[in-house]
């Protein structure tokens, strides 16, 4: 499964981005979709991942309340709704895919777990 992100771009403190994830064909439901994260000078940090199964999802303390993560099953891709958005939130931002052995694997934060990156989008938020 190759993973396409896009949506990234220039936001104030306060205000709200949509970013997309395109997959290259319909992920079978064995697949976990996700976001993470990287501030210059920082690690890769989890944002939030989805079960293509059952829509089940996880997200980062950071995050939760303020972004929203999502299925498109029309379309294959995966949406990170991001409101009130803050300046610790710029960085760039990577779409990832798990492939997994079973219906109900645990949905995870832990970077190893991801097999399929994208190319970042990049999400600056000014103050």
């Amino acid at each position: 499964v190759q993973l396409q992100a896009s949506g990234g771009g220039l936001v104030q403190a306060g205000g709200s981005l949509r970013l997309s994830c395109a997959t290259s064909g319909r992920p079978s439901n064995k697949y976990h979709v996700g976001w993470f994260r990287q501030a210059p000078g920082k690690e890769r940090e989890f944002v939030a991942v989805i079960r293509w199964f059952d829509d089940d999802t996880y997200y980062a303390d950071s995050v939760n309340g303020r972004f929203t993560i999502s299925k498109n099953s029309a379309k294959n891709t995966v949406d990170l709704q991001m409101t009130n958005l803050k300046p610790e939130d710029t960085a760039l931002y990577y779409c990832v895919g798990r492939p997994t052995a079973s219906f109900r694997v645990t949905l995870t934060k832990d970077v190893k777990a991801f097999r399929h990156w994208g190319q970042g989008t990049l999400v600056t938020v000014s103050s």
